[in-house]
């Protein structure tokens, strides 16, 4: 019945059914073959419970203060402000992109967002700078995963739903690996540079780089805002997500004015479709997993292998970093966070390993796999937003996934790297 019920699934993928409706007749399939006594009317009771969590509630306003910025200045100012300090250095506009993809996933959470917001602006000044398209999509693309890392993460916050972990931790341990990897894109945006030659551009002087600091001050509160809000005690990620919304309309309707009071309701019907795939897809995950769960198929498909790994800390977490990377390929990490998180927890638990480790390690094989063939979301929304065809956007990305999984050894090897702000912050 198992090998029956993903046929169907793959099937359904095949005709081009959104990834939620293989989710849900899958699930369904199976409780009506295996579980003829369960009634379906308790799948759908665990999608509603698998929305309910209140901390929730973040999705959405983090998503809808990123169109609010998207929509606005905010982008721009950030993008100002790097390319004034390092646009002149040798691979200067490649480095910019790292570091502005950084800086905007820390005021938007979204990596959609940044690959719009950040790829639109400096894709064509790339461009004509002399880099080549698949090397300056490759860098797009991955360098705006690096916002599911830097808090506030919307990949975080649905690990901490899944798994019962504080979303503060995860915000704050995301913050060492991602700046790890935004270091790694500008070394290689540097060698690419001087291989093929391409000269810097221009040195800004001191009163550009102080314009540029000034435009960009009120945009970096956002940071401040959400993560000095919730680490000083002021507020919950929920209230974080709130406020940052509200400084996002403050910020471009009543000081930049980028915004007018009649974009809004476009805006809000954007966030609207946003949210309410993502919470289709956290209810239909939660849903599958209950019925997987339920027909006891994670002990029998995975339980030998974890029984084997469970003593060995480093190599359960190599478990687990090839088993996300692997479903997060082919499927929204949503779903793979949903699903996959069951059936770790017991064995993550019984080991000892921190929890916040792995929800770190397991957002970092999100964005991993967000960019990485066959079905790497971001893939697609590059695809999209770039109008290019799928294999211009995959052929850079090798050396930028070698990156990426050489940060994922260095985080297994060194916990560190994440655990350290954590400490500090919280004991």
């Amino acid at each position: 019945m198992l090998t029956l019920m993903f046929i169907l699934m793959f099937l359904l993928l095949l005709m081009g059914f959104p990834m939620m409706v293989p989710l849900i007749v899958g699930a369904l399939a199976l409780l009506l073959v295996s579980f003829p006594d369960v009634g379906p009317n308790q799948l759908v009771q665990q999608m509603i419970g698998g929305v309910r969590p209140s901390v929730l509630v973040a999705v959405p306003m983090f998503i809808l203060a990123a169109d609010i910025m998207t929509k606005g200045h905010t982008a721009n100012r950030l993008l100002d402000l790097v390319r004034a300090f390092i646009g002149h250095r040798r691979g200067g506009l490649p480095i910019t992109t790292a570091v502005t993809c950084t800086l905007f996933g820390a005021v938007s959470g979204s990596t959609q967002a940044t690959v719009v917001a950040i790829g639109s602006a400096l894709r064509p000044k790339m461009l004509k700078a002399g880099y080549k398209d698949s090397f300056t999509l490759a860098l797009l693309v991955n360098a705006s995963d690096i916002a599911l890392l830097i808090p506030p993460s919307i990949a975080a916050i649905i690990y901490g739903v899944a798994a019962n972990v504080s979303v503060g931790e995860l915000f704050i341990a995301g913050i060492g690996p991602g700046v790890a990897i935004m270091l790694m894109f500008s070394v290689y945006s540097w060698y690419v540079s001087r291989r093929w030659g391409i000269p810097p551009e221009e040195r800004v002087g001191w009163a550009g780089r102080l314009k540029a600091l000034q435009g960009a001050i009120l945009p970096m509160g956002f940071p401040v805002v959400v993560l000095g809000g919730i680490y000083s005690g002021l507020f919950s990620p929920t209230e974080a997500a709130a406020m940052s919304v509200l400084y996002a309309v403050i910020l471009e309707m009543i000081i930049y004015r980028s915004i007018k009071l009649s974009d809004l309701p476009g805006i809000a019907l954007s966030t609207g479709l946003i949210t309410a795939v993502v919470f289709i897809l956290v209810g239909a995950g939660q849903a599958f997993s209950w019925v997987i769960s339920l027909a006891q198929i994670p002990s029998e498909v995975l339980g030998p292998i974890l029984d084997h790994v469970a003593d060995n800390p480093t190599h359960l977490l190599i478990l687990i970093a090839v088993s996300y990377f692997v479903a997060c390929m082919f499927v929204d990490p949503i779903v793979a966070i949903f699903v996959l998180t069951p059936i770790f927890m017991p064995a993550i638990h019984a080991s000892g390993v921190d929890p916040v480790l792995v929800g770190t390690l397991v957002v970092l094989q999100s964005a991993i796999g967000s960019a990485t063939p066959p079905f790497g979301y971001d893939i697609f929304t590059a695809m999209a937003v770039f109008r290019r065809p799928y294999m211009d956007i995959v052929r850079g990305t090798p050396p930028f996934i070698i990156m990426l999984i050489t940060m994922t050894v260095l985080l297994i090897s060194f916990p560190q790297i994440a655990l350290f702000l954590r400490d500090l912050a919280f004991r």
